[in-house]
């Protein structure tokens, strides 16, 4: 009796082993930042959202318990210096992205502006292959705090895609001063193969996946600066 129960679990563990693997059991990893093309873009962003907003206006929180000493020390700890005059009755937090800077040693700072509508006209920039730079924001916050603003970025060559990548650049509570951020270095591609055209989209996402910023542009790589920049 008990070795048919031990071969009865033993076929029952080998059917469950043999399930898992059915359902993708060999699990397949990915970096977050890499080179490589196809013709699906993936966009997982809406099924990632955590929704940890705050509950109440920020003004709210800040009249909140008022009169004890302990929890208003421990809110000026937790937000900082924040600007009463700078925070609104809203739940959402607005951010207003102010310009974008290419940074590399091999330039002085590329300053880029940022349209409203997120799509400069024609050629926005260029890059030189082989080049090592950094991407540098320039933003605002208001109204209340931002949780966990992130970047995304995707490119494209000829209708394939070919580099995404995605960053975190953090949490920040409403003030009159822009905050700068910048952002990991990037190394542009070089060959012939690397050279030519390419479009993009970059996005400005918190943790309730809110889309502060889309920006739909083009750009270059070529075996130099471009003169005019």
């Amino acid at each position: 009796m008990g070795l048919v129960d031990d071969n009865k679990n033993k076929e029952k563990e080998a059917s469950e082993d043999e399930g898992g693997a059915a359902r993708g059991g060999g699990r397949q990893t990915s970096d977050d930042s890499s080179f490589y093309t196809t013709d699906q873009e993936e966009d997982n962003d809406d099924e990632s959202a955590l929704h940890l907003g705050p509950q109440c206006s920020l003004k709210e929180q800040l009249e909140k318990d008022k009169d004890d000493e302990s929890l208003r020390k421990w809110k000026e700890q937790l937000l900082g210096s924040v600007d009463i005059n700078n925070i609104g009755e809203t739940l959402d937090p607005e951010v207003k992205f102010l310009s974008v800077a290419i940074v590399s040693p091999e330039r002085p700072d590329m300053v880029l502006s940022i349209p409203e509508d997120g799509k400069p006209e024609g050629l926005w920039f260029t890059l030189k292959e082989g080049s090592h730079y950094r991407l540098k924001f320039s933003f605002q916050v208001s109204n209340n705090i931002v949780s966990g603003l992130r970047y995304t970025n995707t490119v494209w060559k000829s209708g394939l895609r070919v580099f995404s990548t995605k960053d975190m650049i953090g949490t920040f509570s409403p003030q009159q001063e822009p905050y700068t951020h910048e952002m990991p270095e990037e190394t542009a591609p070089s060959g012939f193969m690397a050279r030519g055209s390419y479009t993009a989209k970059s996005k400005f996402l918190d943790d309730d996946n809110k889309c502060h910023l889309e920006i739909n542009y083009t750009f270059d790589i070529r075996k130099d600066w471009a003169s005019a920049d």
